[in-house]
């Protein structure tokens, strides 16, 4: 299967970065983010790319036509510096379409103008550019073939620290609690489409508003579930958190450096928020209203 990556976006609430750089492309360590859920994919074997380009395209082209694999491997120089040998590697089998998008396309018109690239695929996966996860993907893809539907994301809990706030119709309180001990969730992306999806959509249109709309009519989208490591980049904070659990060396999402037979190891504990995994500082939430920023 073909993976989808929509690395558009503006990323607004990540000025100070995104007006040098397109925020997939904001370091994790020594990697962009991109690249974090790329080797996610490539962990499970997938490995023909196809990346939707919008702003700062040319950032994204420049790194992997520069891609240096010495960054993040090890490897051995000898002779003064004539031979290299790489120990490990990379991308060495990465296929990687780079296609240009537009500027201002949402995430549903970034999607139709990859349309063309999968053809051949009656099924395929996609993604935002800006979130990790340790989420078991075989899971999900077993799961979504067994029921047959249109199209799949993986959902999740929101990592707040807020209240939620029930009400009579008097405005009296009659119950407040915890977000993480609501029954909420939130699009967390990692969607899995069959390539009907296109027949739900329209010229202009964002993914998540009409075509998933027809879906949700139809019963052919499902949610699925998972309550382990989840966290998107959304603002500074959120990229602070990050750099912490990796430069801790508690990077839940690194599933590729995990002992054989090791299943994910974000699994929360009853009640708690995903920030509670490697850091106390609260996460914030994909808003739904971020769809256009994150494109």
């Amino acid at each position: 299967m073909k993976v989808v990556l929509f690395c558009g976006g503006l990323g607004m609430r990540l000025r100070d970065y995104s007006e040098r750089i397109p925020k997939p492309m904001i370091n994790i360590g020594y990697r962009p983010i991109l690249w974090h859920i790329m080797k996610y994919y490539a962990y499970y074997g997938y490995h023909d790319f196809i990346l939707c380009l919008g702003y700062g395209a040319d950032v994204v082209k420049n790194y992997f036509l520069n891609y240096s694999e010495c960054i993040s491997n090890d490897f051995v120089l000898s002779q003064g510096g004539k031979n290299l040998q790489l120990l490990n590697s990379d991308i060495h089998d990465w296929k990687i379409t780079f296609i240009d998008t537009g500027l201002t396309s949402n995430i549903g018109q970034r999607l139709k103008h990859a349309e063309r690239y999968l053809a051949d695929e009656d099924v395929f996966l996609a993604n935002y550019g800006d979130g990790l996860t340790d989420a078991p993907l075989p899971v999900q893809v077993d799961e979504f073939r067994r029921r047959g539907t249109v199209a799949s994301f993986l959902s999740v809990k929101p990592n707040l620290s807020y209240h939620f706030v029930s009400t009579d119709h008097d405005a009296v309180v009659d119950r407040i609690a915890d977000v993480t001990h609501s029954r909420l969730r939130i699009n967390g992306g990692y969607f899995i489409f069959r390539r009907d999806i296109f027949r739900y959509m329209r010229d202009g249109e964002e993914l998540l508003h009409e075509p998933f709309q027809r879906l949700v009519a139809e019963r052919h989208l499902v949610a699925h579930e998972h309550d382990g490591f989840w966290m998107s980049m959304d603002t500074f904070k959120d990229k602070q958190m990050l750099d912490d659990l990796y430069s801790g060396g508690h990077a839940p999402w690194e599933i590729w450096k995990r002992p054989p037979g090791v299943a994910s190891l974000g699994e929360r504990p009853a009640g708690a928020t995903a920030s509670a995994i490697g850091s106390a500082t609260p996460l914030t939430m994909r808003h739904a209203a971020a769809a256009d920023i994150r494109s």
